[in-house]
């Protein structure tokens, strides 16, 4: 009971940082953004408290099968302080804004070509938009985009080669998916393979997807300005992130799957062998 509490109260402390992070970096942050970011961090640090304190989650998927969430959230931890960091060093260079900067535009340059992620977030801009912001969108989304993939790859080593989750011991399906209804029409192992199938296409397209539709909507309703650093940290961390979570849950459906159609295929040659033993 104290681990569990301990452990919950220092989950919500790191994601009430998490939150915190652009405002306790950036110079300059106004009284009342400052009570907007510690109003959502404290509210984010206790709705994550209350889940990972209960004996059973009723949101947060995968909670008993580490590292699946940690490694999401620190994925996304270091996406918003590098980022941070980066806009920080603007009007503060230093030394590790600097080397961030170069980074991010080396790689940013890299992945920016004709009908890459890179290009439709830099051409989600105004046409009119000055120049400092579209090397800055660049760098960010340069930076974010390789975060999340160096995530989904160690991910994918976690499953393919260090059997994820079975190597943390018993996995209990219903738990670690709680928003899962086993009792809603059809088999539950043909769900699973197409909420992964399903998952996985969505992240895929969703890099290539969020640029358009936030373009076609200019001309209706107010375009995202970029040129605020925290909307600009906040807008790339979440083209990057949301899409990668998805094709990590997936994976991990698409390995639950794999799991249960093993476990049936042993059920099935054990109750075979004990019919022909009886005959």
């Amino acid at each position: 009971m104290l681990a569990r509490m301990s452990g919950a109260a220092m989950r919500g402390l790191l994601v009430a940082l998490l939150i915190a992070t652009p405002a306790l970096l950036l110079p300059g942050v106004a009284a009342e953004s400052s009570q907007i970011v510690v109003l959502v961090a404290l509210l984010a640090s206790f709705m994550t408290f209350v889940e990972y304190s209960s004996r059973a989650p009723s949101i947060v998927e995968f909670r008993d099968a580490a590292p699946f969430n940690r490694l999401r959230f620190v994925s996304l931890f270091f996406t918003v302080f590098l980022l941070s960091a980066i806009a920080k060093g603007t009007s503060e260079p230093t030394l590790m804004s600097n080397a961030l900067t170069s980074l991010g535009k080396i790689i940013g340059n890299g992945i920016d070509f004709p009908f890459s992620p890179v290009r439709l977030m830099v051409l989600m801009l105004p046409a009119d938009a000055d120049t400092v912001v579209v090397n800055m969108v660049r760098t960010a989304s340069g930076l974010a985009y390789l975060i999340s993939l160096v995530a989904m790859t160690a991910f994918l080593i976690l499953v393919r080669g260090l059997n994820w989750p079975a190597r943390n011991g018993a996995f209990n399906v219903w738990v670690n998916l709680p928003l899962f209804n086993p009792t809603v029409g059809g088999d539950v192992l043909f769900r699973l393979q197409r909420d992964a199938r399903v998952n996985i296409v969505l992240g895929f397209l969703l890099p290539f997807i969020i640029p358009a539709v936030v373009k076609a909507t200019a001309n209706l309703i107010d375009p995202i300005s970029l040129e605020n650093p925290h909307t600009l940290i906040w807008t790339v961390s979440a083209w990057a992130f949301l899409p990668a979570s998805m094709i990590m849950r997936g994976i991990a459906m698409n390995k639950v799957a794999e799991m249960i159609e093993e476990k049936r295929r042993r059920a099935y040659a054990n109750a075979e062998d004990g019919t022909f033993q009886t005959a």
